[in-house]
């Protein structure tokens, strides 16, 4: 699913009005039935019901809702804020406030000046429908006072298309007290931009799509960078295996992993290798993870480092499908110089997660040797360490692209809606896995299926998106099973094979 920037709305509607063809008014209507009925199916009929509209079309799409919402047994309480004169009412939200006027069960209140707020109380529920996804500036005024009214109330709030207040990208100079804090965000067609960063999460709530059926035309031929990964767009990807095959027809893998105390991490990595497909695993770890690694991982082949507790010589010996190299390696004078050495001999395409990024981050010159279209599993953090603190998850998005600009890097950046930016500025947000992956382990088990789909044939940016989406999918079913709180690293790799068979 293509995510179109706030400039780009207008044109959407306006080729879907000239195309489809459908009047404005009617296009206000599909969304306001289907909005309406997300409402319906959450809320009771006996909750006390306000809306608060602007005088722009998000407002008309408010007056629509609240209309609907009546016909169906509300009885909302509607103030409408008409208080620019020179501009007025938008046509559609002037014939929205006309249909609703037909509306028996209802108060009506527009304001023109004074505003004498209502008492709400936090058993209430309030439609936002102030201001829309093109805001450019921050509140003011009364409007300011009405956005702190409602959220000091405590009432839950359902926001059209976005929460009032919120930029529907950067918002680093906006004002957070001046921003609606939504439960519930009904987003016409697609998500906005800003609802993917964490910064914005306490005003967004729980964000749905509303389909407004948009022409299909418009929407595939229109460009836009960012897009959120869906199941479809990754199940063609997937490996297909053939009746007649072998181990070596799925991949060789070198697995760069462990260090003493550290071996869980190259165990996890190890096993999401084998358990994303591939053929064969060969793990180079120090001579301490031995009985760890074949007791673990029985199916890995073990090559050992000539240290005993710490890697110091990484040589590559043969052709390997695939290689990845970083968790519980440390982040020592030996594994920086290791990891150094490493990137002398690589002549294809790595992924460089955990401590292979904090050995980066101390020696910042090993980045511009990485071999183009490698992978960097960043987490915040991480990335932060790498390339500077960064106050936004939207100033990170920004630093990621011209990272992965300047450096020919796949940039996997870890969060919610981890985004894998890839050289070319394609942006790829992924929308499977939930909070209880946030677990120790994690990251290397994503690591190990990345290179896993890297050594079946996927491209390294095919690799990354699939393998992003799938690590989500099995986390999603892990807790489907258990729950968010049960979930381990463990227990994400024991559902992998149940995510490939939902994709598929």
């Amino acid at each position: 699913m293509k995510i179109f920037s706030t400039n780009d709305i207008r044109t959407l509607d306006e080729y879907t009005i000239e195309h489809e063809p459908i009047s404005h008014i009617d296009l206000m209507e599909r969304v306001a039935s289907a909005m309406s009925l997300e409402i319906l199916s959450r809320w009771p009929r006996s909750t006390r019901l306000y809306v608060f509209a602007g005088p722009g079309n998000n407002g008309g799409d408010a007056l629509a809702v609240a209309r609907i919402l009546c016909d169906h047994g509300y009885a909302p309480i509607v103030y409408l804020f008409n208080t620019c004169p020179e501009k007025g009412l938008s046509p559609c939200t002037q014939t929205n406030k006309e249909r609703l006027m037909e509306c028996e069960s209802l108060q009506f209140t527009e304001i023109k000046d004074e505003f004498i707020p209502p008492q709400l109380t936090d058993s209430d529920l309030v439609i936002d429908g102030l201001f829309g996804a093109g805001l450019n500036k921050p509140l003011s005024g009364g409007f300011v006072s009405l956005v702190r009214l409602i959220n000091d109330s405590g009432a839950q709030v359902v926001s059209i298309d976005i929460p009032s207040g919120l930029f529907g990208e950067n918002n680093l100079e906006n004002n957070p007290r001046d921003i609606i804090r939504a439960v519930l965000t009904l987003s016409i067609q697609f998500p906005k931009l800003a609802f993917l960063m964490s910064e914005n999460a306490r005003y967004v709530g729980e964000f749905k799509i509303i389909d407004a059926g948009l022409h299909p035309d418009i929407l595939e031929e229109r460009p836009s960078p960012y897009s959120l990964v869906e199941r479809c767009d990754v199940s063609q990807l997937l490996p297909v295996r053939t009746r007649f095959s072998d181990k070596r027809d799925y991949g060789h893998v070198l697995l760069i992993a462990g260090q003493y105390g550290m071996m869980g991490a190259a165990v996890l990595s190890a096993r999401a290798v084998m358990h994303a497909g591939a053929g064969l695993v060969t793990v180079h770890a120090p001579r301490c993870g031995y009985d760890i690694l074949q007791t673990a991982v029985p199916e890995a082949l073990f090559e050992p480092d000539k240290n005993e507790t710490q890697l110091t010589e990484i040589l590559i010996k043969r052709r390997y499908q695939a290689i990845a190299v970083g968790p519980g390696i440390g982040c020592n004078d030996a594994s920086i110089k290791a990891l150094a050495d490493l990137l002398r001999q690589l002549r294809y395409p790595a992924v460089f997660d955990a401590d292979a990024l904090n050995c980066i981050a101390k020696k910042p010159d090993l980045l511009a040797q990485l071999p183009a279209y490698s992978v960097i599993t960043p987490h915040v953090k991480e990335f932060d360490r790498m390339f500077g603190i960064h106050a936004t998850d939207y100033q990170r998005l920004e630093e990621a692209v011209e990272v992965a600009r300047r450096y020919k890097l796949v940039v996997v950046l870890k969060g919610a809606y981890t985004a894998t930016v890839l050289p070319e500025g394609n942006v790829f947000f992924n929308s499977s896995g939930n909070s209880g992956m946030a677990t120790a382990g994690s990251g290397d088990v994503l690591t190990g299926v990345i290179t896993g789909l890297m050594a079946q044939g996927l491209s390294a940016p095919q690799a990354a998106v699939t393998g992003v989406f799938l690590h989500g999918m099995a986390g999603d079913l892990a807790a489907e099973n258990e729950s968010e709180e049960f979930i381990t690293a463990n227990d994400i790799i024991n559902y992998l094979g149940k995510a490939y068979r939902q994709i598929k």
